[in-house]
């Protein structure tokens, strides 16, 4: 075992490994600061629209893990007049 971990090829793998692990790691972070930025822009957009009855949809939001969907509700935020008309966007 020793001789293998002193191989070229051994170390070529562990290196791809390791440098593929990294990038896995780094996407998936990306990823989830994506989502919590969006979450955090629609709970902001439904405090300062609806009050503290539009936070009430947080929960059902939060579940929500398709960022086009999660856009689509910062940009409804803007523009739709009730909390039906939002619930519309993600249901």
């Amino acid at each position: 075992m020793a001789v293998l971990r002193e191989s070229p090829w051994y170390q070529e793998i562990l290196q791809k490994g390791v440098e593929q692990g990294l990038q896995q790691g780094l996407q998936q972070g990306r990823e989830q600061a994506l989502l919590q930025g969006k979450l955090s822009a629609i709970a902001l957009g439904l405090e300062l629209k609806f009050g503290t009855e539009g936070l009430q949809l947080m929960p059902e939001i939060e579940q929500i893990e398709d960022v086009a969907t999660l856009e689509a509700i910062v940009q409804g935020i803007k523009t739709l007049n009730t909390l039906d008309e939002l619930r519309q966007i993600y249901r």
